[in-house]
């Protein structure tokens, strides 16, 4: 009798619900329609609007706390009546609750404030040292500083995003503001769209932002077919001028790496321009204003021009190794095509990412990201725990006979070259019916 009173969905149905004005998801059997919270959804519209139409639960378990069930009744409609469970997905969402009885996801160590203050000594000395000296190479060194100091607070920001940092949601929202927006000019409410978009599709050549670098970089031929992306909606044309630039890509990644930040910029004040729905739009405004104010102020006490330029060069440079450490963690790692699947969260996250060893006492420098498989199967951990459950997440890959992918940094780089060149002199091939500018055939006629 109580069956009978239950309403009971069919997978084939619930795939049909998946698209906007129209979103089903699937969590532990139960139905939930979620057409009118898509738009108050804390991690944006983009994780919903690619997962809708199947069962999310993996999804879910990885990027809520357990507090955010009572907020799922009210979207209740049904249950799935063919509901079924991988193996695999036992096992990952065994590991989730035995974490969280653990208490892990609550310890968040003593990491935060040993990087805030490491922030805060750099930041001082680097402004003292342009204010109270007159020589060049302490200029050039606290340009240096300067690039520490944003790499160590884009690993706050990064924490922030995906966990409480701070006593308060009110403080962490704060720390997010600051260590984004006003010490980095780095919109955090972009960096959240992207981040969390990147997370879900991780790999993805069309749903993946973070795979999506042209013209600079193609780390698949697929690209050369001219991929439609769903996360920034346009298509990424594979023209004459995108193909001469990818054909050398192996050799100007670095270069281009030392000079990403400008691109960071540029997103950020493109997403808070746009008329995309941007939470607290104008506390974002203000932080980026703090950072167009302070930094540019700070430069010009520099004595001359080329001073100046040394100094946005040595801190953009720094600050690249940054950027070439997100690279090292997916160029090289399994690549697919299409939305994500909520059925193989545990197989996507795994074969799509990479860990790079290292000592405990250079975890710092890495911001918690050599465990980036860790990081992608429990993304709200504290990353001082990340170490810790390393060999729970081997074993896991290891019975379900799972690649679990971990190199040393010098070998990742090696990787990463090594995919970017592959793709590099497949773009070069001649006989790829791509219409050719002047510079393309001047440069590859004779070799």
């Amino acid at each position: 009798m109580e069956d009978q009173e239950k309403h009971y969905i069919t997978t084939e149905e619930l795939k049909t619900h998946n698209k906007v004005g129209d979103l089903w998801i699937s969590i532990q059997g139960k139905v939930y329609n979620v057409t009118d919270w898509v738009k108050n959804h804390p991690g944006g519209e983009s994780p919903l609007l690619n997962l809708a139409g199947q069962d999310v639960t993996n999804a879910f378990v990885a990027f809520h706390p357990g507090s955010a069930w009572k907020y799922l009744d009210q979207f209740f409609i049904g249950y799935l009546k063919d509901y079924q469970v991988s193996e695999v997905s036992k096992d990952y969402r065994k590991l989730v609750s035995e974490f969280t009885r653990a208490g892990l996801y609550e310890k968040k160590g003593h990491g935060v404030a040993i990087s805030m203050i490491v922030i805060v000594v750099l930041l001082f000395l680097s402004v003292y040292g342009i204010l109270m000296s007159d020589n060049v190479w302490v200029h050039l060194g606290c340009g240096g500083m300067m690039g520490f100091v944003w790499i160590q607070s884009g690993w706050l920001g990064h924490d922030s995003g995906h966990y409480q940092i701070m006593s308060t949601p009110e403080y962490n929202r704060f720390a997010q503001v600051l260590t984004g927006n006003c010490l980095s000019g780095i919109c955090i409410a972009w960096w959240k769209w992207n981040h969390n978009a990147h997370h879900i599709a991780c790999n993805s050549l069309d749903f993946d932002p973070d795979l999506q670098h042209m013209p600079f970089f193609a780390v698949s031929s697929q690209f050369f077919n001219s991929l439609v992306s769903y996360f920034y909606d346009r298509t990424m044309k594979f023209d004459s001028f995108t193909r001469f630039l990818v054909s050398y890509q192996h050799w100007t990644f670095y270069p281009v790496m030392c000079l990403a930040r400008i691109n960071l910029f540029a997103q950020s004040f493109m997403l808070l321009l746009s008329k995309r729905p941007v939470r607290n739009r104008g506390q974002e405004i203000l932080g980026l204003l703090v950072f167009w104010i302070w930094f540019p102020l700070l430069v010009s006490y520099l004595p001359n021009w080329g001073e100046r330029v040394m100094f946005v060069i040595a801190s953009f440079s720094v600050t690249g190794i940054q950027h070439v450490q997100f690279c090292l963690n997916h160029f090289s790692s399994s690549i697919y095509m299409g939305p994500p699947s909520g059925n193989d969260w545990f197989e996507k996250q795994t074969t799509g990412s990479l860990d790079i060893t290292c000592p405990p006492w250079m975890d710092w420098f890495h911001g918690g990201l050599q465990y980036q498989v860790e990081h992608h199967l429990f993304p709200r951990l504290p990353r001082c725990h990340l170490r810790k459950i390393s060999p729970f997440v081997k074993e896991l890959c290891s019975k379900h006979k799972l690649p679990y992918t971990c190199v040393s940094f010098w070998e990742a780089n090696v990787l990463t070259i090594g995919t970017l060149r592959n793709a590099a002199l497949q773009a070069r091939d001649l006989t790829n019916p791509i219409p050719k500018n002047l510079v393309w055939e001047a440069v590859n006629t004779h070799g």
